[in-house]
């Protein structure tokens, strides 16, 4: 009796056994059938600027070291071997949510620093913002010698006398007349006191030149050197080539930066103070690398434009891209001229990234990039 009640709770008790088994089982097939649950991104609204990542970087430059031994017990005033890091650039940089596009490296023009890239002088959006949305990463330098990259090798006397009426006229902006600037007809620059408050506010001095005797010695080599290391840094980070964009004298370093670097994709330049002669080793460089270049120029240039005092110097510096795109096409490179009054596109000053249609001409820009240089990619 007691052999066949232990033989039935056992039977009872490996049935119990096994219908859990079968319960966790079943339990785990559930588990591991169950679809997984995708968890969707949230798309970027059209127009929103989604920055994925920006930071700062310094590029180029050199290290300069005094004579003597460095005093550690007098250190504070002691100067005697020491060192200084100089001539480089300091580059902001911002990367969008949504790369589809070469990276963009800004280099801004006499006076000025990457702020004039980012911003209007009545607050609007700057081209950095465009072409960030466009789907380029932008790198922003401050040109060594300038802004915060103002450590510098060769010392320089700033100067103190006023000229905002100088540059407003050399700027094609307008001029000044009985006590107050005026507009260029028809002109798309920010009007108004508060816009001219922001915009002359915008000028920098550059420590390594001599401001003070009008002689403008920036050492184009220099800052050449400096963007070629930024676009290697560029090439680096991303294993990208990068459009450069100039503006102004920026341009003339810009050339040269093709004989230090493989890795520009292109270069924009904005009303460039010249073109570079044919057969100079800029020009060499730029069709040896094949290297895409269009040149854009505002309104108010050429001798008809009698009421504006810069327009005959803008048509003679003007006419130099001309003579450069002649020659760089027929020996198979692609050049561009671009006169925005041509493209129906006017009232344009020397500051067109900063006027009131600044985003025509960006995406103006933007078709020039895809005709030209993504389709070649």
């Amino acid at each position: 009796m007691k052999s066949r009640f232990a033989a039935l709770l056992l039977a009872g008790i490996m049935t119990l056994s096994l219908v859990a088994c079968g319960q966790q089982a079943a339990e785990n097939t559930a588990s591991t059938s169950e679809p997984e649950t995708i968890v969707e991104q949230p798309s970027i609204p059209e127009g929103v600027l989604a920055i994925a990542e920006q930071g700062m970087f310094s590029a180029g430059g050199t290290v300069i070291t005094s004579d003597g031994t460095f005093d550690v017990s007098n250190y504070y005033t002691s100067r005697e071997g020491s060192t200084a890091h100089v001539d480089h650039a300091n580059v902001l940089y911002q990367i969008p949510a949504e790369e589809t596009g070469l990276p963009m490296v800004f280099l801004h023009g006499y006076g000025q620093s990457r702020m004039g890239w980012m911003t209007t002088p009545d607050g609007r959006e700057g081209w950095s913002d465009m072409f960030l949305k466009m789907g380029h990463s932008v790198f922003l330098i401050d040109q060594p010698r300038r802004g915060e990259a103002g450590q510098t090798s060769v010392a320089g006397t700033i100067n103190t006398e006023p000229s905002d009426q100088t540059w407003y006229t050399q700027f094609r902006i307008g001029t000044y007349l009985n006590d107050e600037f005026t507009y260029n007809e028809g002109s798309q620059f920010p009007a108004g006191e508060e816009a001219l408050d922001q915009f002359f506010r915008q000028m920098t001095p550059d420590t390594g030149m001599d401001n003070a005797g009008g002689d403008q010695n920036i050492d184009n080599t220099v800052v050449a050197q400096a963007v070629a290391a930024t676009i290697d840094e560029v090439y680096a980070r991303t294993g990208k080539d990068s459009i450069l964009v100039t503006h102004s004298q920026g341009g003339m370093p810009g050339w040269e930066t093709a004989r230090y670097t493989d890795h520009i994709a292109a270069i924009v330049a904005i009303e460039p103070g010249m073109a570079p002669q044919v057969d100079s080793d800029d020009y060499k460089a730029l069709l040896e690398k094949k290297i895409p270049v269009t040149f854009y120029y505002g309104d108010y240039i050429g001798e008809e434009f009698t009421d504006v005092p810069a327009a005959a110097m803008w048509g003679f510096m003007a006419s130099t891209a001309d003579t450069f795109t002649t020659s760089y096409t027929a020996a198979g490179g692609i050049s561009t001229v671009v006169h925005l009054p041509d493209e129906g596109i006017t009232g344009n000053d020397h500051f067109m990234f900063q006027d009131m249609n600044n985003d025509v001409i960006a995406e103006h820009i933007e078709n020039w990039i895809q005709a030209n240089v993504m389709s070649a990619e």
